[in-house]
């Protein structure tokens, strides 16, 4: 994926991550549109980020993510790139009766929505030079936390799928990007304050960093998630899930 020059296309971006690439993506020479399913936000990146446009999606709703998608097709036809950001995470106890709801909720946003995407937007983007699909996983796809299972399952998923997708894709010139980030300071878990996550703005330079010095990348590893991504490889597996499973 070439840094600049792309029209960008963010479902999720209103908020953490999503809007902090959003920016980085902006101030490097790309045109971005961001989506969400609030509206308060929308009007606040309307107007105070000048240069990134917004539109309505909530990519839980399938009838929504098509519709959408063919409107941003329309508005935006230079379209290249698709960064499937929309994500969940909440704290679930399989012994509790609230578990099954939101068990379901985050496998429709983590799991559906990023596959709905890759239905609305494949065709499109093999029309399109230097298209790449972009997905978001999580370095709890490889050690989960225990107080989060369908959150970690569900990026375990998207790894999965990423990894399969890419052969798919591979001769259509549209490359599948895997983001893969550790625990960041961002409000997902309510992460924005604590000291043992990533800070936002160190996140964002070194995956801006990578995407640059690694245009054919399949996954964008910063270091602070190689912690959790290679235990396994490196015989610290339990060890790492024993420390995840006492921290909460």
């Amino acid at each position: 994926m070439k840094i600049s020059g792309n029209t960008v296309f963010i479902p999720g971006g209103t908020s953490g991550i999503g809007l902090g690439l959003a920016r980085r993506l902006r101030d490097a020479g790309n045109t971005v549109v961001v989506a969400g399913r609030r509206v308060d936000l929308l009007a606040e990146i309307a107007r105070d980020e000048p240069g990134i446009e917004s539109i309505l999606l909530d990519t839980a709703d399938p009838a929504a993510v098509v519709s959408v998608s063919r409107e941003v097709q329309h508005r935006w036809p230079e379209t290249n790139v698709v960064i499937a950001m929309a994500g969940v995470m909440r704290f679930e106890d399989v012994r509790t009766p609230g578990f099954l709801e939101t068990a379901e909720t985050t496998v429709t946003t983590n799991l559906l929505g990023p596959i709905r995407l890759l239905a609305a937007w494949t065709g499109f983007l093999q029309s399109r030079p230097g298209a790449a699909f972009v997905t978001v996983s999580s370095g709890l796809a490889s050690v989960p936390l225990p107080a989060t299972p369908t959150y970690n399952a569900t990026k375990a998923a998207i790894h999965s799928i990423s990894e399969s997708v890419r052969v798919q894709l591979a001769p259509t010139g549209v490359q599948v990007i895997e983001l893969v980030p550790p625990a960041v300071r961002t409000t997902l878990l309510g992460q924005q304050d604590d000291p043992s996550a990533m800070p936002l703005d160190e996140y964002l330079d070194e995956t801006m960093a990578l995407l640059e010095a690694q245009p054919d990348a399949h996954e964008i590893l910063v270091e602070r998630v190689r912690f959790l991504r290679d235990a396994e490889a490196e015989g610290r597996y339990d060890d790492v899930l024993a420390m995840l499973s006492g921290r909460h």
